[in-house]
């Protein structure tokens, strides 16, 4: 990405607004760390090298991932290494879990979102980030996209309430990350000839393209979802009449 790339010759609000996408998970995850009581235990569900541990300083953080997403990466710090649907913890071990871009990794995403659930406490919320309309990325282990119809319905199934599955961007916030990529593609053989030009859309793309979001009423072109749901509380038992 044109951040990563030059990031060193940008402003920093260049930067932030460039990579807005990443800047808007981190305000979530920031919030989302916020809202939980110290020493939570908080699941990061897929955690890759862990790199969101540092925003529960103040709780329980236990990564677990499965270890196969990039092989530059290192797992070295995983407290778990397991499959999302197979979690190796007991019933209502965590009183927070966050999915963050992950649920397109898993074979059977209807299996790990049901263990997350699993390993909820009745009243225990989830932080899951989940892609629509994202490129194919950490091959070949990338199956799945989500509307948000889909990620209601399984967190449904799941026994989990949700509390909002928000957008992430629009039609034009779409439109400036897909010229974005642009940087990736053009490289190799004669695309290299079109790269400046590509740089340039990506730039201004990007800084101007997202303000106009506001003309996209619905949000169906949008990246993807930010969802925030709830384990629903166990059902008290009826009392006896006598």
């Amino acid at each position: 990405m044109l951040e990563a790339r030059f990031g060193r010759f940008l402003p920093g609000f260049v930067k932030r607004r460039l990579a807005a996408v990443e800047t808007r998970i981190e305000r979530e995850l920031e919030n989302f760390a916020a809202s939980l009581p110290a020493q939570a235990a908080v699941l990061d569900a897929g955690c890759g090298e862990g790199r969101h541990r540092a925003c529960f300083a103040n709780a329980r953080y236990i990564g677990v991932d499965l270890a196969i997403g990039d092989a530059n990466w290192n797992y070295r710090q995983l407290d778990a290494v397991a499959d999302l649907a197979a979690l190796p913890f007991r019933d209502a071990a965590f009183d927070a879990a966050i999915n963050i871009v992950v649920l397109e990794h898993t074979r059977r995403p209807d299996r790990a979102v049901a263990e997350l659930a699993r390993v909820l406490r009745p009243s225990g919320r989830l932080l899951l980030i989940a892609p629509l309309s994202w490129e194919v990325h950490q091959s070949p282990n990338d199956f799945f996209r989500f509307t948000r119809h889909g990620l209601a319905f399984l967190f449904d199934c799941a026994g989990l309430q949700t509390i909002r599955i928000d957008p992430i961007g629009g039609y034009f916030t779409l439109l400036a990350r897909r010229l974005m990529n642009g940087l990736n593609f053009f490289q190799g053989g004669l695309r290299w000839l079109l790269f400046p030009a590509a740089a340039a859309a990506a730039l201004i793309g990007g800084l101007f393209l997202p303000a106009l979001d506001g003309l996209d009423a619905e949000r169906n072109f949008t990246l993807g979802y930010v969802c925030l749901v709830e384990k629903r509380p166990r059902r008290q038992p009826l009392a006896r009449q006598h």
